[in-house]
């Protein structure tokens, strides 16, 4: 039903193939437009917007260790390092097979 396709980058003009995996995986999330650029171009502008984030410092409320995270904290909520957040997510996940 699916075959690879060659497709041009509309940033790069380069060539690359849609292959009929990726086609699969479009078609069960319901995108319906091909892709328009290379996996060189879209990691290029993931980069480059991820690198625009502006950082936030933070006290961890789980460990007190300094943290910067990608969304400018509220005062009355407790704000967690990236390891201190996955403990507790992993915690919330273990405690949710009781109920």
């Amino acid at each position: 039903m699916y075959e690879d396709k060659t497709l041009i980058c509309r940033f790069c003009g380069s060539k690359f193939i849609f292959t009929a995996g990726e086609q699969r995986f479009f078609e069960e999330h319901a995108l319906m437009n091909e892709p328009q650029h290379c996996p060189r171009c879209r990691r290029a502008r993931r980069r480059a917007a991820y690198e625009k984030r502006e950082m936030f410092e933070v006290i961890c409320a789980g460990c007190g260790t300094l943290a910067k995270v990608p969304f400018e904290p509220d005062p009355e909520r407790a704000v967690y390092c990236p390891d201190c957040y996955i403990k507790r997510e992993r915690l919330n996940r273990s405690f949710d097979l009781y109920k």
